[in-house]
């Protein structure tokens, strides 16, 4: 999508004059922004287009969103995840990009030519709610998983809460992809937002306070968040198709 024509609609990254190997499909993309590559994760082969593999990690040339076909002369090229069934999630902190599976968490790093980037597996035996249910505050990163909330700050480690049980044993699994977490950088808290009981949406949020080191609870429907820095204060969507600003 081109920001300088708003009104212009979007096309498809292969049908762009020059584009080379471009992947047809993933379940998520970053742009590493230190490095300057574009980032795809359990996306199809360049052998194979499209059919997904759900544990192939692809990235393209540097400063390039249309070259993906690796050759000497580049620096795009592949990471295949060697533990865990599906990738889940990637969230980028200063220092790297922290990838998870469904049963592990992995480090990624941009460590130059010829390899470009590598990667390493940091923890396993771990889970993660959904795909939304992790964020990054600096170099900490905050995730819900299954039973358990947990937190990564150069190792991995269960945050402990006085609030575990009020909220996994009344969550409605059948509906975690919904679930999003947030941060509201303002009070130091990082929040989940997450369906209860029987609801079919995020109906309860859940908060922990990093700074003061406290949790705190209530209801709130809410689908998504982004903190302040767009505009004063943060914003979420409702089910109701309403755009809020939290004061």
């Amino acid at each position: 999508w081109d920001a300088t024509s708003p009104s212009t609609r979007a096309v498809e990254i292969g049908t762009i004059s020059g584009a080379s190997g471009t992947p047809q499909v993933a379940k998520q993309i970053l742009v590493s922004d230190k490095d300057r590559h574009v980032v795809a994760f359990g996306c199809d082969s360049e052998t194979d287009p499209g059919t997904q593999d759900p544990l192939l990690i692809r990235f393209s040339d540097q400063e390039s969103f249309t070259d993906w076909t690796a050759t000497s002369i580049n620096t795009a090229g592949d990471l295949r995840l060697g533990v865990g069934t599906t990738f889940v999630a990637a969230v980028e902190t200063n220092r790297e990009m922290l990838v998870f599976t469904d049963v592990s968490l992995h480090s990624m790093q941009f460590i130059g030519p010829p390899f470009t980037f590598g990667i390493n597996q940091i923890a396993s035996n771990i889970t993660i709610m959904s795909p939304n249910a992790v964020i990054a505050v600096n170099d900490v990163v905050f995730w819900m998983g299954i039973e358990d909330f947990y937190v990564y700050g150069g190792s991995t480690s269960k945050l402990p809460s006085t609030l575990r049980s009020y909220v996994f044993d009344d969550l409605n699994l059948l509906q975690r992809e919904k679930i999003t977490a947030g941060s509201n950088s303002s009070f130091g808290e990082v929040w989940w937002f997450y369906p209860s009981g029987d609801s079919d949406e995020n109906d309860r949020y859940v908060v922990y306070n990093y700074e003061q080191r406290v949790w705190y609870y209530g209801n709130l429907v809410r689908t998504a968040w982004i903190d302040r820095g767009v505009e004063d204060f943060p914003m979420a969507t409702g089910v109701d198709r309403n755009l809020y600003i939290h004061e």
